[in-house]
């Protein structure tokens, strides 16, 4: 009897080592669905008033009436995370957009740029790369003081000059492709080629890479907020509720660690749906 062919058993279209990825991409795409209802429509998905305080509750523990707990004030947590869903949403998305923005100007500039412009472009980017986010966000902080639209800014702009280096890749890739090298030989000039052929082929990546910025835009906001750099309490911004929730991490953990698990939730379906789209767009290449 001869033996099976691995490549067979690979291709098998019911193999479960097939259905558990799609499993996975499904789950997280209805995890960000979830996440969009909160942050639309909070009232739908919230079984409190997130600013109503009950001191004879406080800090209680996760129960059936208080699926997350309560804070020091008495208020329903679970509800305080769905209404902060949207200020949490609103930064994540502009720190990435602001990132986004600021990178395909410098990557397109260090890549097709005159020598000496695409030498400057690039040696700033290698500085700012290189600068950490958290001396930014303290300068940020200590210019406009702390607030979203800050932690929007320091976020975004701390960012930028690593996607920088993957839209500088992008288009020298694309510059190098056959079809500019066709588009040159058929008297096409330098401004219709990088319209038409090289800016969209470089830039289909950004649409999965904006779709796992998110969430780490999100993980670095929350982080500066934890720090006191970003949102104050009371606000029910995430990264606030990990701030406020410190000074009881022992005596109520749940404060921090609910937060927490929901800012993880939200950042591993960003990147998962954001690599099933990167996987997608490459195969279509």
């Amino acid at each position: 009897m001869t033996a099976l062919d691995p490549s067979l058993i690979a291709a098998e279209p019911d193999s479960p080592r097939r259905r558990v990825p799609e499993i996975g991409v499904i789950l997280s795409a209805l995890t960000l669905v979830l996440f969009a209802l909160a942050a639309v429509a909070p009232g739908v998905l919230a079984t409190h008033s997130p600013t109503s305080q009950d001191f004879a509750n406080a800090l209680h523990a996760p129960s059936l009436q208080f699926w997350f707990g309560t804070d020091e004030a008495g208020r329903d947590l679970y509800s305080r995370v769905v209404y902060g869903t949207r200020e949490s949403l609103v930064i994540g998305v502009g720190a990435a957009g602001l990132a986004l923005v600021i990178a395909v100007i410098l990557g397109t500039l260090a890549a097709l740029a005159d020598r000496v412009t695409a030498a400057v472009v690039n040696r700033v980017i290698e500085v700012t790369f290189a600068f950490p986010i958290l001396l930014f966000a303290l300068l940020m902080v200590a210019i406009l003081g702390p607030s979203a639209g800050t932690a929007v800014l320091a976020v975004g702009l701390s960012t930028a000059p690593g996607y920088a280096r993957m839209v500088r890749g992008q288009v020298l890739a694309a510059r190098n492709a056959g079809y500019v090298e066709a588009a040159r030989a058929l008297g096409h000039g330098r401004v219709r080629i990088i319209r038409q052929h090289i800016l969209p082929n470089a830039m289909r990546p950004l649409i999965a890479l904006f779709t796992m910025s998110i969430g780490q835009s999100i993980v670095w906001a929350s982080g500066l907020a934890f720090l006191g750099l970003g949102v104050a309490p009371p606000s029910s911004e995430w990264g606030a509720l990990l701030d406020a929730g410190r000074a009881y991490v022992l005596q109520a953990p749940w404060l921090t660690i609910i937060p927490g698990l929901v800012i993880l939730l939200l950042a591993l379906a960003a990147t998962t749906v954001g690599r099933a789209i990167q996987i997608h767009l490459e195969k279509e290449e």
